[in-house]
């Protein structure tokens, strides 16, 4: 599949006040208010799981690769942060396709359903985030037709695309 051994870039884990990272003057991704308060909520139920990327710039801070929005909540918190041996170009080029790599994959709506019945959480935001989830993958939320109503096709699993509605069949 590779080209060889792929290289580990990253050199460092931290611990760093957030106000103290920079962000990427290039960063192209926005928050929107939900996202933030999903992200707070998250947080505020489990804490940081996960680390923010940056790298050494030429002055020696921490410049921002990737978590952007975890930096923004609190710039007093200290966050966890993987360092990485990037140039400039090898960071856009990360920023430029970390997130759309996540988002290329798709949801396996059996085991999405199972999750979704099984996390709780008291906070407003990440309750509708979830409820969005479930929303886009074609989970739960139909009314009960009628009962004079014509019988409708249900869905019985698979992967629904989010923009266009192509249902891939369960296998």
């Amino acid at each position: 599949m590779g080209k060889g051994t792929i290289r580990d870039r990253i050199v460092d884990f931290r611990r760093v006040r957030a106000g103290d990272l920079v962000p990427c003057p290039r960063n192209w991704r926005l928050h929107p208010k939900g996202q933030q308060d999903a992200m707070q909520g998250i947080l505020d139920e489990l804490g940081y799981a996960d680390a923010l990327l940056a790298r050494t710039l030429p002055d020696g801070r921490l410049g921002l690769v990737d978590g952007h929005l975890r930096q923004s909540l609190d710039a007093n918190q200290e966050v966890p942060v993987l360092v990485l041996d990037l140039d400039e170009d090898e960071a856009l080029k990360l920023m430029t396709v970390l997130d759309p790599l996540a988002a290329m994959a798709v949801a396996n709506n059996d085991a999405l359903t199972s999750l979704l019945q099984e996390v709780e959480t008291d906070s407003e935001a990440l309750q509708a985030m979830l409820d969005g989830l479930a929303g886009e993958n074609g989970i739960g939320g139909e009314p009960e037709a009628p009962d004079d109503a014509e019988p409708r096709e249900t869905h019985t699993g698979g992967n629904i695309c989010p923009k266009c509605g192509y249902a891939q069949a369960k296998t």
